[in-house]
């Protein structure tokens, strides 16, 4: 799958709505606040809503530094060989190259800005909502330096491996 040129990203705004907003998986919602293009690629910050037992699988980034802030909820992280709870009011930054992985075991919704610096890869995010299938999310993923390195951080857990039907 080719990275999402700026026509295509104005056709996925304009199916979006005005607000923005766009499913990641089923269950975990995401919207760029600031673009690579608004930092001259310094930085890319999103906002993502994830409901209870969505998560993301074990991973690496190869390109950039990841920094989580969370605004509403107890985000559960692994962070290497560290497993912590993180309230809202925390925040974890993980280094590139340091597997982590993060998921939404309580009962309520959370809400966090993830930063990645440099910010390059929100162009992963758009391809994904542009309707990028389970078959190209692997190539996706390599194309922007996410190394998958395992499942999610329970087997209950959904995320964009194993989605919510």
């Amino acid at each position: 799958m080719a990275i999402v040129n700026s026509s295509q990203t104005a056709q996925i705004d304009r199916q979006l709505g005005e607000d923005g907003w766009y499913v990641i998986t089923p269950g975990e919602i995401g919207k760029i606040r600031t673009s690579a293009a608004d930092t001259n690629g310094a930085y890319t910050m999103l906002e993502v809503v994830a409901q209870p037992l969505n998560g993301v699988p074990v991973h690496i980034h190869t390109n950039e530094d990841e920094h989580f802030v969370i605004l509403e909820g107890t985000l559960h992280f692994a962070k290497g060989d560290v497993k912590l709870d993180a309230p809202a009011g925390s925040t974890v930054t993980v280094r590139k190259g340091v597997s982590h992985a993060w998921c939404n075991i309580s009962d309520a919704p959370v809400r966090m800005l993830i930063i990645f610096s440099p910010g390059h890869v929100e162009d992963m995010f758009r391809a994904i909502m542009a309707g990028a299938s389970q078959d190209e999310l692997a190539a996706l993923t390599e194309t922007f330096g996410t190394v998958i390195t395992g499942p999610p951080m329970r087997d209950d857990i959904f995320s964009f491996l194993s989605p919510r039907q």
